[in-house]
C-alpha cells in the first residue's frame, strides 16, 4: 500500500476520540433538526440557528469531524444518494469480492479479520464466555466495546444516559455469559476501530461472531460491503445464496452484534431507502456521512498518488 494516500486522508480525521464525540452531539442534533425539516432543505443558517450555533462554526465542526461541509454531508446521506449508490453499483457485493482491497473504496477502510464460536456456544447464550466490556467516546457517541479472549465480540452505541440500556441489550444476546467491566483493556480496541490511522491491513482487527450460522452468512457478506458504498437486503439475499430470504436477512442485520466494524448501517432498504438501525436512524446516517468524508479523501488521494505516478 501506498503511504502518501493513508497520510493524505489521516489528516483529516485526526480528532482524538473525546473531542470527536463532542462534536458529534452537535453534529446528531444537527441531523435530528435536518430529517424533520428534510423536505424544506434547511439552509446551513437554519441548521446552525436550531443547534445554537453560527455557519461558520457548524461548518468547521462538520469539517473537523467528517472532511465535509454541511452541505456536503447531508448530500451524501439523502434518499436521491442512497438511490444512486444502488443504482450505479447493483452488484456492488460482487465486485467487491473480485477487487478485494485493490480499489480506492476500500483504501482506507477498517482491515478486518473474523471467526465464528461454535454453534453449541451460541446456543446456551455464551455459557462460559468471559466478557470484558468498556464506554469509551467515539464519533457516534458513547461506544460499549466488548471484547472475549479471542476479540472483539460485540460494539454497541448510546446517548448520553442511556449506557445501561445499551448494556442490558448486548447482555440479552448472550444472557449466560459473565460480564467484567475493564475500560483499560477493552479501550485499545475503541482507538484501533474509531482512530483511522490505526486502519492497517499488518495489524487487522480481529473479529469474533457469535450467532447462528445463518446471522453469521449474513455478518460476513456485510464485511464485504467497501466504505462510502452500499447494498441492499435482497442483494445480501442472493449474494448468500438465499434469494427469497431479504425479510430473514433485514432480521439477522438488526441483530449484528458488532455495529460499525460489521457496516450493517450500509445495508438500505428497497429504492434506497435509509430504513431503521437498531441503534438510532440519526446514527446510522452519521455514520453513512461521516464515512462519505473518508471515501472522498481516500479517492481524492488515490487519483493525486496515481497522476503523480503516470507524470514521472
Amino acid at each position: 500500500m501506498n503511504a502518501q494516500p493513508m497520510l493524505a486522508a489521516k489528516t483529516v480525521h485526526s480528532l482524538p476520540l473525546g473531542k470527536a464525540a463532542a462534536d458529534y452531539e452537535t453534529v446528531r442534533r444537527a441531523l435530528a433538526y435536518v430529517a424533520e425539516h428534510f423536505r424544506d432543505q434547511p439552509e446551513v443558517e437554519a441548521v446552525a440557528h436550531a443547534v445554537g450555533t453560527t455557519p461558520r462554526a457548524l461548518t468547521e465542526l462538520f469539517r473537523r469531524w467528517c472532511g465535509l461541509t454541511p452541505k456536503e454531508f447531508l448530500a451524501a446521506v439523502t434518499l436521491d444518494h442512497a438511490r444512486r449508490v444502488l443504482v450505479e453499483t447493483p452488484s456492488v457485493l460482487e465486485a467487491t469480492y473480485e477487487l478485494g482491497l485493490s480499489g480506492p473504496g476500500r483504501l482506507h477502510d477498517l482491515f478486518v479479520v473474523h471467526e465464528a464460536m461454535s454453534p453449541g456456544e451460541w446456543k446456551t447464550g455464551g455459557a462460559g464466555l468471559a466478557i470484558a466490556y468498556g464506554f469509551h467516546p467515539s464519533p457516534f457517541g458513547s461506544a460499549l466495546v466488548m471484547a472475549s479472549e479471542r476479540g472483539l465480540c460485540g460494539l454497541a452505541f448510546a446517548d448520553a444516559g442511556e449506557e445501561e440500556i445499551a448494556l442490558d441489550d448486548m447482555r440479552g444476546r448472550w444472557p449466560n455469559a459473565r460480564y467484567v467491566e475493564d475500560g483499560p483493556r477493552t479501550a485499545p480496541y475503541a482507538r484501533r476501530i474509531f482512530e483511522p490511522s490505526q486502519w492497517r491491513p499488518e495489524t487487522p482487527l480481529k473479529v469474533v461472531m457469535i450467532g447462528n450460522d445463518f446471522e453469521i452468512r449474513v455478518w460476513e457478506t456485510l464485511l464485504a460491503i467497501p466504505m462510502g458504498r452500499a447494498a441492499s437486503y435482497s442483494g445480501i439475499a442472493a449474494r448468500i445464496g438465499r434469494p427469497q430470504a431479504a425479510r430473514a436477512v433485514g432480521s439477522a442485520v438488526g441483530r449484528n452484534p458488532v455495529s460499525f466494524v460489521v457496516p450493517c448501517h450500509r445495508v438500505l432498504g428497497k429504492g434506497g431507502n435509509l430504513t431503521g438501525y437498531h441503534w438510532g436512524l440519526t446514527r446510522k446516517r452519521a455514520m453513512l456521512g461521516w464515512e462519505a468524508g473518508r471515501a472522498q479523501a481516500a479517492r481524492s488521494s488515490f487519483e493525486a498518488t496515481v497522476e503523480s505516478a503516470s507524470s514521472r
